[in-house]
């Protein structure tokens, strides 16, 4: 099903503000829908009808239905085109521009559905028809709170034909939102509260306000409303939350009610919010104290790594110093995922910020003035969770170890232009690729990752293929005799695998 801008592009000639327009209203219908306690549909006209099925077409861009109360299309109407046959008052409100009530029949109740049709208009023109579509209410009498709403959905009905609603520039997020459902204060010019719905009065009751409010400004309650003076000055809609009791955190959004552009009342949707900020604080505490763990990891890691640093300079065996280099290096790669991730919020870490201190780690740790190799990182590995960037960490820096030890030895003359050791990541957001990419002697003939044995590359094969559920491959460049180069290709999940065991390293 394509999604709202994209049937409005295909099939209307609207323009770009018309469209955007039409979308904040399809954004806030929600509310509209409540208070109306009844299904709402937009229509636009289509902007190429097909001869033969009508005078004039039109799509059907949105559809919502209420939550107070019961909906009379249980079928989606979204992207369904009619006809001016079959929707004959929804063609004469786009002609006359007026707000025009009648029935339409329903499929699936036997009688008439009651449809208000409204022009929504932007910049002077009527761009689509709002229509209002409720079952019948012969023989049942409304009740105050039905007979407020309803009302209060005409005056925004007004602010429709109008153009005054929806509000320009009103950006909110829909996820924590008040509701009609959480509780509604009606306002009249002078911010005084004509009416608080049952809802509304709890929450005022949560905050430790019992006085009657109808009449009554919320300040004269002892309630901050900076809300309603912001939305009544600026004829904007505006939200803050307020806490008067300890743990306890009520949402207001006032909502302005205009007539010609003149404040001539507003509503307050309430939502008591404070489960979900008591739930935000225990969520801000669980990561900083995972943040903090792994700030600790990260020093504890390095710690080790002086250890072995310190013990490596009282041997005199060669042999025994460069296997406590090579496990410092391997450890500070470790050490370089934890440090990422105590920087940031959640379990993923963007790659780059390790890979690019681990090849300078590797450049300052294994080369010098007399092996000038150039490292070059290309592409973007994403971010990856911890699962995935810890070994693979690892599996950079033996890679990279290898590239120094073996692609260039010492003693290899690498000329004027020195060498180069190219990295490069892809990531589709299912597969993860890395290349690394040299220009050294390359492999020997008889080569094959599967039977080496030396422990740098045991300990890569191991990683990717029993940690990282991927797979490596080696394979000779295409350079001249004695710098042909080597390609080492890894394709690995990029969302890591679920494995039962850490793998280990035979001996």
């Amino acid at each position: 099903m394509a999604n709202f801008t994209e049937l409005a592009r295909s099939h209307t000639t609207l323009s770009a503000a018309s469209i955007a327009h039409l979308q904040a209203l399809v954004t806030s219908w929600g509310m509209l829908a409540d208070l109306s306690f009844s299904d709402l549909m937009l229509f636009a006209k289509v902007g190429h009808p097909h001869q033969g099925e009508g005078t004039e077409q039109y799509i059907v861009l949105g559809q919502v239905r209420p939550t107070t109360g019961q909906t009379v299309y249980r079928s989606d109407w979204v992207g369904r085109i009619v006809n001016d046959h079959e929707r004959p008052l929804v063609a004469r409100t786009f002609v006359l521009g007026q707000i025009i009530d009648g029935e339409v029949p329903s499929e699936t109740l036997r009688e008439l559905v009651r449809a208000l049709c409204i022009p929504v208009v932007h910049e002077g023109r009527t761009i689509a028809v709002l229509t209002r579509e409720s079952a019948p209410s012969v023989g049942r009498s409304s009740g105050e709170l039905e007979r407020v709403y309803v009302e209060v959905f005409h005056r925004f009905l007004r602010m429709i034909t109008t153009g005054e609603y929806p509000f320009p520039g009103d950006a909110r997020s829909v996820e924590e939102s008040a509701r009609v459902g959480d509780g509604v204060l009606v306002l009249d010019a002078t911010a005084r509260v004509e009416y608080a719905s049952p809802n509304a009065v709890s929450a005022l009751h949560r905050l430790g306000l019992h006085a009657n409010a109808e009449g009554a400004r919320l300040a004269d309650l002892g309630l901050q409303e900076t809300a309603i003076r912001t939305a009544y000055t600026s004829a904007q809609p505006f939200t803050e939350e307020v806490e008067n009791a300890p743990e306890v955190v009520v949402l207001l959004r006032c909502i302005p009610l205009l007539d010609s552009g003149r404040v001539s009342g507003a509503i307050v949707l309430v939502r008591d919010v404070s489960e979900l900020r008591r739930r935000d604080r225990l969520l801000l505490s669980k990561d900083a104290t995972i943040r903090e763990i792994h700030h600790r990891v990260k020093n504890n890691l390095q710690t080790i790594s002086s250890l072995l640093r310190l013990q490596a300079r009282r041997l005199h065996n060669a042999e025994a110093k460069a296997a406590l280099d090579e496990s410092v290096r391997r450890i500070a790669s470790i050490a370089l995922v934890h440090d990422t991730l105590s920087h940031g919020a959640g379990d993923d870490v963007p790659f780059a910020e390790i890979a690019k201190p681990l090849v300078r780690m590797v450049e300052e740790g294994l080369l010098g003035p007399d092996m000038p190799v150039r490292f070059a990182v290309r592409g973007d590995a994403g971010e990856l969770p911890a699962i995935v960037a810890t070994p693979l960490a690892v599996v950079l820096n033996e890679l990279l170890q290898n590239v120094v030890d073996h692609a260039f030895p010492q003693g290899t003359d690498l000329g004027d232009e020195g060498g180069h050791v190219d990295i490069h990541f892809s990531n589709d957001g299912r597969v993860l690729r890395v290349t690394v990419t040299d220009d050294g002697a390359g492999l020997p003939e008889d080569f094959s990752v599967g039977g080496t044995t030396g422990l740098g590359l045991s300990i890569v094969r191991t990683l990717v293929t029993s940690e990282l559920g991927g797979t490596i491959s080696m394979t000779a460049g295409s350079g001249p005799p004695g710098r042909r180069g080597t390609i080492v290709h890894l394709e690995l999940p990029a969302k890591g695998v679920t494995h039962i065991e850490p793998a280990l390293v035979e001996p």
